[in-house]
């Protein structure tokens, strides 16, 4: 599953580099839990928590059923 989040990162990373930032996948586990690090301006914008959890859970979950949750690290 891992090979196929990366996948979904791949196509997420253009909008997040065009505002300086990028995101980088840190594991995926058994249960489904996607562990990510925002990076660059991401990773202290204000609204990183909503791009979290409005922009790449919600991509990734459509493309990936077995996906439950994104978290930051």
């Amino acid at each position: 599953m891992k090979e196929r989040v990366e996948e979904v990162l791949k196509k997420v990373r253009p909008s997040l580099q065009a505002d300086g930032g990028d995101v980088e996948l840190i594991d995926v586990s058994d249960d489904g839990v996607v562990k990510v690090q925002l990076t660059g301006a991401c990773g202290s914008c204000p609204f990183s928590t909503m791009t979290l959890k409005h922009g790449i859970e919600m991509r990734l979950k459509e493309a990936i059923p077995e996906v439950k949750e994104v978290v930051a690290l």
